[in-house]
């Protein structure tokens, strides 16, 4: 299994800090995030990225605005309500259309890191649901 310091070589954007308690909330596990991109008057996009330890995953959750994954690190999983998960690998791009129930986060063996892109934050923001139930987890 990696480790943080063996990811850290792997990645291309720093780790950035362990997300903030406001955030932290909606994730099983711990979660790092850096602040690539913030919206501004001129840009509607916030582009983070985002490094979960093994096992971290975060809610259930939906976005008015879309949301794509850009994975460039270690192994995870994404779902949308009431299809099967999807294993990622780096390199691969998940396009989530708006209001689209789903989660993602590290497989149970391997660190995961992704850029979060936002589509259309003035769209409004995510909408936090319900945790992924380590049942649900344990299953893939």
């Amino acid at each position: 299994m990696a480790n943080e310091k063996d990811l850290s070589k792997s990645v291309i954007f720093p780790i950035g800090e362990k997300a903030p308690e406001a955030f932290a909330k909606y994730f099983i596990g711990t979660s790092y995030l850096n602040l690539l991109v913030v919206p501004s008057d001129n840009l509607k996009q916030l582009i983070g990225n985002v490094t979960f330890e093994p096992g971290c995953r975060n809610n259930w959750h939906s976005h008015p605005g879309g949301q794509i994954l850009l994975v460039t690190g270690g192994r995870g999983w994404y779902q949308e309500e009431g299809k099967p998960a999807q294993e990622l690998h780096p390199g691969d791009v998940v396009e989530i259309s708006p209001n689209v129930k789903h989660w993602h986060g590290a497989a149970a063996d391997s660190w995961f890191v992704h850029l979060a892109i936002e589509g259309d934050v003035s769209a409004g923001p995510a909408e936090w649901m319900e945790p992924v139930t380590d049942e649900e987890y344990n299953k893939l």
